[in-house]
């Protein structure tokens, strides 16, 4: 599943997902196995949206492959192909390795610049990395 989008001025999902998206990927996470009709009454208390709407920003996540869709009865249940967490490492994982194939050392140059405003845990797991990766090319 590779997302086509990567908004760097939004905040969490809505980086990877349009506003009605992201509302709907946190209900599918926080219910899982829910019905279009369920996500529209959870969304009601927000804002009027068409049951086409969601359905069509539903589909849409299936085709993304972020989520599946099964009958269930007369209906059908969407499901979360990933955890939230899942969901946030795989996007990680291909942005960081999309902007080191585009820029090369420069990108490891700025995150490390950036270690000495954050938690000293995440300086000592990064060394850690840099120890295992150095070892497996020995």
């Amino acid at each position: 599943m590779k997302l086509k989008t990567f908004k760097i001025h939004e905040k969490g999902l809505k980086r990877f997902f349009g506003p009605l998206e992201a509302e709907i990927m946190l209900i599918v996470w926080n219910e899982n196995n829910v019905t279009i009709k369920k996500v529209q009454t959870l969304l009601r208390g927000k804002k009027s949206i068409h049951f086409s709407t969601i359905m069509t920003v539903m589909n849409r996540l299936v085709q993304k492959e972020i989520l599946q869709k099964k009958p269930q009865g007369k209906a059908f249940v969407y499901i979360c192909r990933f955890t939230k967490d899942e969901f946030f490492e795989i996007q990680l994982k291909q942005l960081v390795y999309e902007l080191i194939d585009e820029f090369g050392s420069k990108v490891i140059y700025h995150a490390l610049a950036r270690l000495q405003e954050v938690d000293i845990q995440l300086v000592k797991k990064l060394e850690q990395k840099v120890k295992e990766v150095k070892e497996a090319r020995l």
